[in-house]
């Protein structure tokens, strides 16, 4: 995890991330992005501040998953850890039957992430989202909208008045597998019936044909956002 750290803190100074006296809420989904994310901001020294682990289980397929692993995992870190259930899962895919479930899904989840971090006294929310899921989004925004957009490393959100933090910024997808491997710690497979066949997806195996192609591209591309100050980067 040593090189992760590495990535989290220089997200952390660049950005200014955390200060003194946050509470901040993790969002923990049980996939490896989450779980890094927790375990380096526990291992995060020189800034005191609190971590409230937090789970919303969608109930995909009209069942319950069970977070057990991540919960212990917390508990070693000494991380207080609270698992909220929801019916996003059956509301998506049974009630609406969304011919686009990611949207429906994706502004659900945060509406009660939000809600739930605020209940829980925190005034930060840090989400999982890494390097590469940067440059896929403002490659689905360009494509799929003809915009030029991507999510910002920091967000403050008025209404809320939360403000979402993501210290994976600048940490590649295929390091923080192998940091999570190499650590042991606990996954839980997502139950999203549309797992894996997603725009995301597709996304994701496009720019890696690409890197093949032209190798490079998308450290250019993350390069390109940066210089860009592309959504307040």
């Amino acid at each position: 995890m040593q090189r992760i750290m590495g990535y989290m803190r220089k997200a952390i100074q660049e950005y200014g991330m955390i200060e003194p006296g946050d509470r901040i809420a993790v969002g923990i989904s049980g996939g490896k992005d989450s779980i890094a994310l927790a375990a380096g901001l526990q291992k995060f020294i020189g800034i005191p501040f609190q971590l409230v682990g937090v789970t919303l289980d969608p109930g995909w397929n009209g069942q319950r998953t069970d977070y057990g692993p991540i919960g212990q995992m917390c508990e070693s870190m000494g991380m207080a850890y609270h698992v909220l259930e929801t019916e996003i899962g059956p509301i998506v895919f049974e009630a609406r039957e969304e011919s686009n479930p990611c949207s429906l899904c994706a502004r659900m989840r945060r509406g009660c992430l939000h809600d739930t971090a605020k209940a829980l006294g925190c005034n930060k929310i840090a989400l999982g989202h890494h390097f590469d899921d940067a440059v896929e989004t403002f490659m689905m925004n360009l494509f799929n909208e003809g915009r030029i957009g991507c999510f910002s490393p920091v967000t403050y959100l008025s209404r809320k008045d939360l403000t979402m933090i993501r210290p994976l910024i600048f940490a590649p997808e295929r390091e923080i597998a192998s940091a999570v491997r190499k650590a042991g710690y606990p996954i839980i497979k997502s139950q999203c019936p549309v797992d894996g066949s997603t725009q995301r997806e597709w996304t994701k195996n496009w720019l890696r044909q690409m890197e093949k192609e032209q190798k490079g591209i998308t450290k250019r591309l993350f390069g390109a956002m940066k210089r860009g100050h592309i959504s307040d980067w």
